[in-house]
């Protein structure tokens, strides 16, 4: 799909999530680089695969990639310090870091979410680092939302996620409908 890279073409490295339902695309601001770095990392360890979106609350978020547990991510490789940057918000696509309620905000390593609610969820913003949103793929996003859910918001089937990284040129970044991340390129 992708064609060869030169040695001096310039590269973006971009996420994504591979589920039944197909790929979500995502851009990895930079405004967030402690959180990029994280995602990234974890990506290549291939760290995600064992787990599922495992919390699926339409019109909210889908959450996963910690232990399937009710305990959640109380078992996170590491916390991150929050990114809280004004321009970046908590819109339909966003994908942020989860945390529990510890009071410096610090995201857990491992779990993450994609806001599902187009109206956006502004009471997430300065509380939750958002550090990517979805360019391609908003219909996968919207199939794994509207899954039938159990009382703890668990969907009844279980969705795998393969969670990965690719660097893109700016072409193939425009090819995919990501051309939009592209400032003064």
């Amino acid at each position: 799909m992708f064609s060869c890279k030169t040695l001096n073409q310039k590269t973006y490295e971009i996420g994504y999530v591979e589920t039944s339902f197909g790929k979500m695309y995502f851009w990895l601001y930079d405004e967030t680089p402690l959180h990029k770095a994280s995602f990234i990392e974890l990506a290549k360890q291939h760290y995600w695969d064992p787990f599922s979106f495992n919390r699926v609350i339409e019109n909210f978020v889908i959450q996963g990639g910690c232990p399937d547990t009710p305990e959640g991510f109380s078992n996170s490789p590491y916390l991150i310090e929050p990114e809280f940057s004004p321009q970046i918000k908590h819109i339909y696509g966003a994908v942020g870091m989860g945390r529990d309620d510890n009071p410096k905000k610090l995201s857990a390593g491992c779990q993450f979410y994609i806001v599902h609610d187009v109206l956006g969820i502004a009471r997430l913003d300065q509380n939750y680092t958002v550090f990517g949103q979805v360019f391609k793929g908003l219909d996968v996003l919207d199939k794994t939302a509207r899954l039938p859910t159990d009382s703890l918001d668990a969907p009844l089937d279980r969705v795998s996620i393969k969670v990965r990284t690719l660097k893109l040129t700016k072409e193939e970044l425009t090819a995919l409908g990501g051309s939009s991340f592209l400032k003064n390129e």
